[in-house]
């Protein structure tokens, strides 16, 4: 089973999803900005990614811009900054067992297809 962690809104998130199921995947979608990741979930997808909290910040967001650019947070603090912030969140995120990449660009998702 596929997971996308996916912001309808956003033009790589709707074209990582249609790289998806027209492999002929019918993934389970999460609309992270409705249901956001709680502090466990993001742990886990952090790992599966490979990255550190930080790296997985939009950081051209207004929000960072504003209240976290050069802050230097713990790792737990910067999970707890995308809980309460999730417009925060890299997206798309896409899971499939065990692994998961991020849709940027959005053929990345080919690897787990």
């Amino acid at each position: 089973m596929i997971k996308i962690y996916h912001n309808p809104r956003c033009s790589k998130s709707r074209q990582t999803l249609e790289l998806i199921t027209t492999a002929g995947q019918q993934p389970q979608v999460v609309e992270y900005l409705k249901t956001p990741p709680t502090g466990t979930e993001l742990k886990d997808l952090l790992q599966k990614l490979n990255l550190k909290p930080e790296q997985l910040l939009r950081k051209g967001e207004q929000l960072y811009k504003d209240e976290y650019k050069g802050k230097q947070l713990t790792d737990e603090e910067w999970i707890q900054v995308m809980v309460e912030n999730p417009v925060l969140i890299e997206r798309p995120i896409v899971v499939k067992d065990n692994k998961a990449v991020l849709g940027r660009p959005p053929e990345n998702v080919l690897e787990l297809l």
